[in-house]
């Protein structure tokens, strides 16, 4: 895994994709720390179970199928949109504007996506917040692969598809290792921005993962600064 932000590995990427939650902004803002009580919650409503119970079983599905919601879709037949409004009716309102990421994609030249597991609705009002959500042209979302989550390669393979992208000059950004190896595999370049957690570690060992960014605002920066110094 590569560290520094150089250029020279990025004169052929005309399309930049990133992943939303822990990536777009940064893991410390703990949007997700809300998210999870509110899946617990939703589990347990649905289920009629206990909120303990809830939290095991929404683990487990995470696990076992991706994510909390696929593993009810799977088992339970549950109908998703309830699920997803339920889940991101959180305040993001601490999130503060981060003028140095907006500066640094306005820098980028090239078609920029956000793929994420969650929904466009969640999507728009997370990067509205930050103030970058105009740098997007398209936000490939969880409905649009039918709920189907990463790191299932047929939905990167749906995401080059309906985007009319070339994966061979394309670039990933991913907070959850795991989820970077369908991209490399299919000829993306991959940037990996971890965090704490230990789901975001998982199968973070391997030649899909190229490049490493703490902080994907300061990367970006550190890139651009590396292109206009050639």
């Amino acid at each position: 895994m590569i560290k520094e932000a150089n250029w020279s590995h990025f004169t052929e990427i005309d399309v930049w994709i990133f992943d939303l939650d822990n990536t777009l902004y940064p893991a410390h803002c703990n949007l997700f720390a809300q998210m999870d009580v509110k899946m617990g919650e939703f589990v347990a409503n649905f289920l009629d179970i206990s909120y303990d119970e809830a939290k095991k079983l929404q683990k487990q599905y995470f696990s076992e199928y991706g994510t909390t919601l696929n593993g009810l879709m799977t088992c339970h037949g549950l109908e998703p949109q309830d699920y997803l409004d339920y889940v991101h009716d959180i305040d993001i309102t601490h999130i503060e504007r981060d003028e140095r990421l907006n500066s640094a994609l306005e820098q980028i030249d090239g078609r920029k996506i956000i793929f994420t597991n969650a929904s466009t609705a969640h999507a728009m009002n997370v990067s509205r917040q930050l103030g970058i959500d105009h740098h997007f042209e398209d936000v490939f979302d969880i409905h649009k692969t039918n709920f189907v989550p990463k790191p299932e390669k047929s939905v990167y393979e749906q995401l080059i598809s309906d985007l009319d992208i070339n994966p061979n000059r394309s670039v990933f950004f991913e907070d959850m290792a795991k989820n970077l190896k369908p991209a490399h595999e299919l000829g993306m370049k991959t940037v990996w921005i971890p965090n704490q957690e230990k789901w975001s570690h998982e199968q973070a060992t391997g030649d899909h993962i190229h490049h490493i960014a703490e902080d994907l605002g300061d990367w970006l920066t550190e890139l651009i600064s590396s292109r206009n110094a050639i």
